[in-house]
């Protein structure tokens, strides 16, 4: 086994070229295909994904999930959001939906509950009690926007993960009557809304981003928590 490893060293050297050891396969992800979620991307390609958690473009600022970098969901989850896109591409030609997370390990739960700078009473407000669990935990939310032709976001006004009421869709019509937000933001939150709905998923008051495929008691009731 030695020898042929030295030739392939040896070859790299006399032809100035790096060696590239094939990574392992991604503990995190081989635990939640086990369990039987669904690669969101495996049943529609057109969705686009950039998991927030696994860079540090994240209100933590730094990498939580590591090799994760795949969104999951349950199967039935998966299949109604690749509906989901299908209808935002015949509505609006080009669009495309941008999914920044989705099913989320209980220990990373752990982690962003730990790691938010927030009063311990206020934190559930922007992220759920790992020892109630979220419907992250279940596979069964998802987070996410919509990009356009260009592959450009559109504007809701504020970022993912923005930690204040002009990110609440309840608050919308006062931040706008305030001139905090646009109709045009508006519209695009309204956009991204009906979409989700005619898949059969469910909003949020307090996230343009966020959207669950049933409630936390269902999502218990059916399937084991993403340890």
């Amino acid at each position: 086994m030695i020898l042929p490893f030295l030739v392939v060293c040896f070859c790299a050297l006399l032809f100035g070229e790096d060696i590239k050891i094939k990574p392992k396969t991604c503990e995190a992800e081989a635990r939640i295909e086990k369990q039987g979620l669904v690669d969101i991307r495996q049943l529609e390609p057109n969705i686009l994904v950039d998991l927030k958690y696994s860079g540090k473009d994240n209100f933590i600022g730094y990498d939580v999930y590591g090799c994760l970098s795949k969104a999951y969901l349950q199967k039935p989850a998966a299949e109604r959001l690749a509906f989901a896109a299908k209808i935002l591409a015949k509505q609006n030609p080009g669009f495309r939906l941008l999914v920044y997370d989705a099913a989320r390990p209980k220990w990373a739960q752990k982690l962003l509950w730990d790691s938010l700078k927030k009063p311990e009473s206020a934190k559930h407000i922007y992220v759920a009690n790992p020892k109630r669990g979220s419907i992250h935990n279940y596979g069964c939310a998802v987070d996410l926007t919509i990009v356009d032709a260009s592959g450009k976001p559109l504007d809701m006004g504020t970022p993912f993960d923005f930690f204040g009421n002009l990110a609440q869709p309840r608050l919308e019509k006062q931040n706008l009557m305030k001139g905090l937000l646009s109709k045009k933001q508006l519209q695009n939150r309204a956009l991204l809304r009906n979409i989700m709905l005619k898949a059969g998923y469910g909003t949020t008051s307090s996230e343009w981003w966020h959207f669950n495929f049933g409630s936390l008691s269902l999502s218990k009731s059916k399937y084991q928590i993403i340890m």
